[in-house]
């Protein structure tokens, strides 16, 4: 059976709590260390299921890449949909209509009517789920819009009081400035809407799609918009949607110069604002581990100048310089490796948790600290990366053994004169 070496024995029973200052400030650089990695772990984990999540979301949504013509609506987009659909790496091609519209229920005497401003999507529902995940995310009803069907977003259903068979008067941009400048010519002319019947409810899990979009089919978009034949542009799903911008600059000499392209990565912001601050907040949130560091530092230093006496009588006896430092930075060791831990297993259990605990606060205190309408998402997203976490962790170990480096160094230089010179 293998003994611990006597630098490890001595360090562990040194850190036995003794009631004394220098146990209640090791005490306190443990609880340092342990709330420092839990926070770590939990805020770069909630800050990757929200890159994570806001990714799939647009994917799901968005098409990898945007063709519109410039300064005018596509006319004859077979054919720029058959030549884009010959690149190898572009998955599916479809038509599009998008534009802001007036939609109002049509309440009756007892049921008052709502009105909104959503974005109407006009899409053609044989290839729509070639390049987006939204035939598949109706959870009311079906994805038909045959006829003047529509789906609508969930949250925008909850906001017009909607159920499956509604009706909804729809008046596009067009329509409203011609209402518009009759009015201003103080004539009155009677512009109807178009009724449309909700035929299903989709959710995406993201509250902008969820609140403010409508879809029904090309036809009826190319109707209300007044487009004839014509689009508003194309919609491409690549086979890997990050290598839209290598595709982009392939199509864009396919097509010249008479065509705009867009990725999904153009005009993502927010993608670029969440990785911004998930950089600046795991730098912010080492302070709390360095601050940590500093209590272990203190700590050690205290106990060295304690110790004083019995690190001269153990170099007396034969004790080797680097051997009285090995006491000290094993103490440091043993501190990291129970605060880590500790730490590490808080923030798990926080993020096992998250979502009950705030359901927990929110019927308590009666205010949501998570809102949907804010932050875009039904629940506090989180990811667990063991990458992050392993840097965290490793990091935040040696930041402790660090903090134990300079007292370790000190106790191994001192002299047994002067250790033993006041006893």
């Amino acid at each position: 059976m293998s003994k611990l070496p006597f630098e490890l024995l001595l360090a562990l029973r040194y850190l036995r709590p003794k009631r004394t200052f220098v146990s209640i400030i090791t005490l306190i650089s443990i609880v340092g260390v342990a709330l420092g990695v839990a926070v770590l772990i939990i805020v770069i984990s909630v800050m990757s299921g929200f890159d994570h999540d806001l990714r799939q979301m647009i994917l799901g949504f968005k098409a990898h890449l945007t063709v519109t013509q410039a300064d005018s609506v596509m006319k004859n987009y077979t054919d720029v949909e058959g030549l884009i659909s010959q690149n190898k790496n572009v998955r599916g091609v479809t038509p599009f209509v998008m534009g802001p519209v007036l939609a109002e229920t049509q309440g009756d005497t007892n049921t008052p009517a709502f009105q909104d401003t959503p974005a109407l999507r006009g899409v053609d529902p044989q290839s729509e789920g070639k390049v987006s995940d939204l035939p598949h995310k109706v959870i009311l009803g079906n994805f038909d819009l045959s006829g003047h069907g529509m789906v609508v977003g969930s949250d925008f259903a909850s906001n017009m009081h909607l159920s499956l068979g509604d009706h909804l008067s729809i008046y596009s941009a067009s329509a409203i400035k011609r209402m518009k400048a009759a009015y201003d010519r103080k004539e009155y002319e009677a512009i109807l809407p178009d009724d449309y019947v909700v035929r299903g409810i989709f959710s995406m899990g993201y509250y902008d799609y969820d609140a403010h979009v409508v879809v029904t089919s090309l036809e009826n978009a190319q109707d209300l918009y007044e487009l004839e034949d014509s689009v508003h542009g194309l919609m491409v799903m690549l086979n890997d949607p990050y290598q839209a911008v290598q595709v982009k600059a392939e199509l864009q000499k396919s097509l010249g110069n008479n065509y705009d392209i867009a990725t999904w990565m153009e005009g993502s912001n927010l993608l670029d604002a969440v990785k911004v601050e998930k950089d600046v907040m795991f730098i912010v949130l080492f302070c709390i581990v360095l601050v940590a560091a500093l209590c272990i530092l203190s700590a050690q230093i205290t106990f060295v100048i304690q110790k004083t006496r019995e690190i001269g009588m153990l170099k007396a006896l034969g004790a080797s310089n680097l051997q009285i430092s090995g006491i000290f930075l094993f103490q440091s060791a043993v501190i990291g490796i129970i605060g880590v831990t500790s730490g590490f297993c808080l923030g798990i259990l926080a993020l096992t948790y998250r979502n009950g605990f705030l359901h927990f606060l929110r019927s308590v205190t009666g205010m949501d600290i998570f809102p949907a309408d804010i932050y875009g998402f039904g629940g506090l997203p989180a990811l667990i990366l063991p990458s992050d976490v392993t840097v965290i962790c490793v990091v935040s170990f040696v930041i402790c053994l660090f903090g134990g480096l300079l007292p370790a160094w000190r106790a191994g230089r001192l002299k047994p004169v002067e250790a033993l010179r006041y006893e």
